[in-house]
């Protein structure tokens, strides 16, 4: 029992850690206890305290002012590391929640859509959009819609660090939420590179399922330089980011409305949607199944990492009002 309930600490600490860790700017107890609800973790105001007060002994976190806390080095070490077994299906978890807090409304084109955010180098910014161009004039980016801050601005809950741009771009979430307002359960399988073949998607080349990942794979996709968008955009053939889904055969009718009423407001997405039961692009589907392909978001940013330019990524991080967001080409 005592076992359990030093675990049970644990994990209330890692949530704590988290959210301190996301934000660039110090967090009082009520912040905290706030954005600790939004991600599922009930724990009041003064429990928090109690937690950064053993936090701050531990060395974990520092005070700043009357009531503000930092990470330290050793509380991202901590969050590195600790409960590993806790991070496995943490991709997953994040789907699922980015899922539930998307609450677009295309009727009166309001309410929240799930974004990544990337840090460029503020002296490479230009040269970033320069070279991110024709994979959004391709279309293999989820929307074409984005958001750009300034070191210290922020993106729906993202700091902007300091020396970067920061730059959100739709998510392929939207996709999910949007579904799951509609009342359409969506089974999210893996995320994956797929090679396109005279600008048709082919096969996927590589997987990772997100049930196991700690990570969302596009940013490991990424970082191991495994994309060609660049090359997909201008002559059609290449490597792209993309997600394989699942939904029940019976629901496609509603799907097809939501997914064509997304278009409408900007929002794409969808790839392909394959046959009842049917294999798409060489994925085995489930029976009375439809499978569904999803561009990656990070598209664009990819193929600015192609080019040279390299960003901090971080996919399928926070919620953005819709009507803050910009055409990529106002920029």
């Amino acid at each position: 029992m005592v076992g359990f309930e030093t675990q049970e600490v644990e994990r209330k600490v890692l949530s704590i850690l988290k959210v301190v860790n996301d934000s660039r700017e110090p967090l009082g107890a009520r912040v905290i206890a706030r954005r600790l609800k939004d991600l599922g973790v009930e724990l009041g105001e003064r429990a928090v305290r109690y937690h950064l007060k053993l936090m701050d002994e531990r060395g974990l976190t520092r005070a700043v002012g009357r009531d503000g806390r930092l990470i330290t080095e050793s509380g991202i070490d901590e969050l590195r590391s600790a409960l590993v077994s806790d991070k496995v299906g943490f991709a997953i978890s994040r789907i699922e929640l980015l899922a539930f807090r998307t609450n677009f409304n295309w009727e009166k084109r309001t309410g929240s859509v799930p974004v990544n955010i990337s840090f460029f180098p503020e002296e490479k910014f230009a040269q970033a959009l320069q070279a991110m161009k024709p994979a959004f004039v391709a279309g293999l980016g989820v929307s074409d819609l984005v958001a750009v801050a300034g070191e210290g601005e922020t993106l729906g809950e993202v700091t902007v660090p300091q020396g970067k741009r920061g730059l959100a771009t739709v998510c392929s979430i939207v996709v999910n939420g949007s579904l799951l307002k509609a009342g359409v359960p969506m089974d999210s399988r893996f995320g994956g590179i797929l090679q396109v073949r005279g600008h048709q998607p082919l096969r996927f080349v590589e997987l990772i399922h997100y049930a196991g990942s700690s990570v969302d794979p596009s940013e490991v996709f990424i970082r191991a330089r495994m994309t060609s968008v660049r090359e997909a955009a201008t002559g059609g053939n290449g490597r792209i980011l993309a997600n394989f889904r699942e939904i029940p055969a019976f629901c496609r009718p509603i799907a097809e409305e939501v997914v064509a009423k997304l278009k409408e407001a900007g929002l794409g997405g969808l790839l392909l949607m394959g046959s009842t039961s049917e294999p798409v692009c060489e994925i085995q589907v489930e029976l009375n199944k439809i499978g569904i392909i999803l561009l990656g978001g990070l598209n664009p940013v990819a193929a600015a990492e192609e080019a040279g330019i390299e960003a901090e990524n971080h996919a399928m991080s926070t919620v953005m009002e819709y009507q803050n967001l910009i055409k990529f080409w106002e920029l």
